[in-house]
């Protein structure tokens, strides 16, 4: 099957599972979304969930989370793991964003990616899902599920943002990455996945998939 017809497919499919996908992490403006996106990195956006109110009702903008001590703060992401040095980013990012930005995310790649903990990934998230341009942030979920359908060769997310980005119309994107997350999630998980039985797979996988 051509990767185009493949395309079509998928579309399909998820927007007939996930016709307006909800944004994963629970934020309140552009920047508690930047902090939790930084937060989410080597945990689960259930756990960044548990732990952002206690943090957002003490300092939800860059002035307040600035005048918090990097102590105070690596309490209260403690679950999210790797907190000394997610603490000490999400200090100093907001330090730079009073600094140089007038307390304002910046909403470009170059000023996002030059701030404290702050990734390709990180910054096509907020990008996304805060300013609403078009991007497509590659987490391990469509990464894995980018090669199981053929679409990208899995040598790296690099790669994978690439090809995804060439196949898919560009006005796509954005509802795009969410629906393969939730579609990841939900139906096609790295373990235990029967390819016959997963809606997509079975149609549009690798000729090669065993069960897993």
């Amino acid at each position: 099957m051509k990767k185009s017809e493949k395309v079509i497919i998928i579309l399909d499919k998820l927007n007939e599972l996930y016709p307006a996908p909800a944004i994963p992490l629970k934020h309140r403006n552009p920047y508690t979304l930047l902090i939790s996106v930084v937060l989410s990195a080597q945990t689960t956006d259930a756990m960044v969930n548990r732990v952002t109110p206690d943090l957002f009702a003490l300092a939800d903008t860059p002035g307040k989370m600035a005048r918090l001590e990097v102590e105070t703060i690596r309490r209260l992401i403690q679950k999210c793991g790797l907190a000394p040095r997610k603490a000490q980013a999400i200090s100093g990012l907001s330090q730079i964003l009073l600094e140089k930005h007038s307390g304002k995310v910046p909403q470009n790649y170059t000023d996002l990616e030059a701030l404290p903990g702050v990734g390709h990934k990180t910054a096509s998230v907020v990008m996304s899902q805060a300013f609403g341009e078009p991007a497509f942030p590659v987490d391990t979920h469509i990464h894995r599920l980018a090669f199981r359908w053929g679409l990208s060769n899995g040598k790296n997310v690099e790669q994978t943002e690439k090809d995804l980005k060439r196949l898919f119309p560009r006005e796509s994107w954005n509802r795009l990455h969410l629906q393969i997350i939730y579609f990841g999630r939900e139906h096609c998980p790295a373990r235990r996945h029967d390819p016959e039985l997963c809606p997509l797979c079975k149609q549009v996988g690798r000729k090669n998939l065993k069960k897993s």
